[in-house]
């Protein structure tokens, strides 16, 4: 009796026929350097001020407190993985923590790296001009935002390489290298882990039937890893606590579904409009499900539906969430253009670029309120106190610390992780003391108690975390403060008998 035949191997990824070794170099040769200098000229606007978002902010102080000798997830706390931070404490030690110059410039480079793994991702599945307007429409999309979501040097901007450098090396079955751009994906952000859905469909259909188990293993166990001595590093308790288990209150609904939807469909707009050029040939590509990309594109469309599930999660719709759209985006327009004429598609990438160019407008036209209310309490607090003094300002805006330069009292450097208070939500009544993160007020008392800090400035300005709703906070001010002046709305306060 004749044994059954072995199951068939899945069929390799379909590629376009390969030039020459001489040709592909210079193909890469003229392409990287068009690319770099587009992502330069895309991220202009971001090295106009000193500072974009309170993300930003957060970032710089967090950076000089782990300088100065501070613990992550211990003394220096947030609930985001640690590589973004390092990478801002490694580029503060090479160009100083009083600028964002060394920052601005990473993501430069992270941008330009996504650009490039879309770009070989198209070039491998519909050919070389598609990976051009890959790369091309990857970098306009990025500005594509308000620009405090597209110029600031935020978390998804540093977790993007990671993910497209994770399908890259997946669509060509190099497991460990997926797994490992995985975990940097990760530890930049956690939505990161959104684009395994597309790395587990790659090992069914890349690796040969018999080697999928171990395809399967060595891209999670390499993912495994860096996550494992990441938690080592640092305090392996409070890295479990703070980028995974201790969020669940922050990411649970609440608020206004009028604001949030509102915030949904601005930004939804405002990234179709930087698309514009090409997304009447991506929408049709879509009906006719003809992406241009190949007949098995699976890891495409599972690779959308993840960056969307990571834009909508905790339903705060943040305009930085939305970059995570951008790389599959630039895949599906470049996959639309492969089929368009010459013509269309020139056309096509010129609409995009004339839309890029008023985001780029827009970056270095827009107002600096937010940043200048910032600026006129740090230098209150500064005129105020000596160097080395810790302060402690209650509020939404950490940056102060940094533009002060002042240390912190507190590793709690907002009021949100003592209130469950977070940007962009309104109407929510889940804001107060017993919202916090659990076990922050016991520790956030006993730092008050044993460093007092020299100076409170309350800058709550009627925001649903206002002293009248944190009595814990209210007492111990009562206690040891008096109220002495004000900045721009804010309310200062130094200790009694100085």
């Amino acid at each position: 009796m004749l044994a059954p035949p072995p199951p068939p191997s899945p069929a390799p990824a379909p590629t376009a026929a390969l030039p020459p070794p001489a040709v592909r170099d210079r193909y890469w040769w003229r392409l990287l350097p068009a690319l770099a200098a587009l992502a330069l000229l895309v991220r202009v606007p971001s090295f106009t001020r000193p500072l974009w978002n309170p993300d930003e902010g957060y970032l710089a102080v967090q950076a000089r407190m782990l300088a100065a000798g501070g613990s992550l997830y211990d003394t220096v706390v947030d609930r985001k993985p640690p590589l973004v931070p390092w990478l801002y404490q490694a580029s503060f030690a090479l160009t100083g923590d009083t600028t964002l110059l060394g920052p601005r410039l990473l993501a430069v480079l992270a941008w330009l790296l996504t650009a490039a793994f879309t770009a070989s991702l198209a070039r491998r599945h519909a050919g070389p001009r598609a990976g051009i307007a890959a790369g091309i429409l990857c970098l306009l999309l990025s500005a594509g935002l308000s620009p405090a979501d597209s110029q600031a040097a935020s978390f998804e901007v540093f977790m993007l390489p990671a993910t497209v450098a994770a399908v890259w090396c997946a669509d060509r079955a190099h497991w460990c290298g997926a797994g490992l751009a995985l975990a940097a994906a990760f530890l930049a952000k956690q939505t990161g882990l959104a684009v395994l859905l597309p790395l587990l469909w790659c090992v069914p259909h890349r690796a040969p039937a018999g080697d999928r188990a171990r395809a399967l293993g060595l891209l999670l166990g390499s993912a495994a890893l860096p996550v494992l001595l990441a938690a080592l590093a640092t305090a392996p308790r409070g890295f479990l606590f703070w980028t995974l288990t201790g969020s669940g209150d922050y990411l649970a609904f609440s608020g206004s579904l009028a604001t949030l939807a509102g915030r949904a469909l601005v930004n939804t707009a405002l990234l179709a409009g930087a698309a514009a050029g090409v997304l009447p040939a991506a929408l049709a590509a879509v009906r006719a499900r003809r992406t241009g990309l190949g007949p098995a594109t699976g890891w495409l469309w599972l690779w959308l539906a993840g960056a969307a599930l990571a834009t909508a999660l905790g339903l705060r719709f943040f305009g930085h969430y939305f970059l995570h759209l951008v790389p599959p985006l630039a895949l599906l327009g470049a996959g639309a253009l492969a089929r368009a004429p010459r013509r269309a598609r020139r056309t096509a990438l010129a609409v995009c670029a004339g839309c890029c160019a008023l985001f780029l407008a827009w970056g270095l036209l827009a107002p600096r309120s937010g940043y200048e209310h910032s600026r006129r309490v740090a230098a209150e607090i500064a005129r105020r106190t000596a160097p080395g003094e810790a302060v402690l300002v209650w509020g939404m805006h950490p940056e102060t610390y940094w533009l002060a330069h002042r240390p912190p009292a507190s590793r709690y450097l907002t009021a949100g992780l003592l209130t469950n208070f977070g940007g962009g939500r309104t109407g929510t009544t889940a804001v107060g003391e017993k919202w916090a993160v659990r076990g922050a007020w016991p520790t956030f008392r006993r730092e008050l108690t044993t460093r007092p800090p020299a100076l409170v400035v309350d800058d709550a300005r009627g925001a649903p975390y206002r002293l009248s709703r944190t009595p814990t906070l209210r007492s111990w001010l009562r206690q040891g403060y008096v109220r002495e002046g004000g900045v721009d709305g804010a309310v200062v306060y130094v200790r009694r008998g100085e």
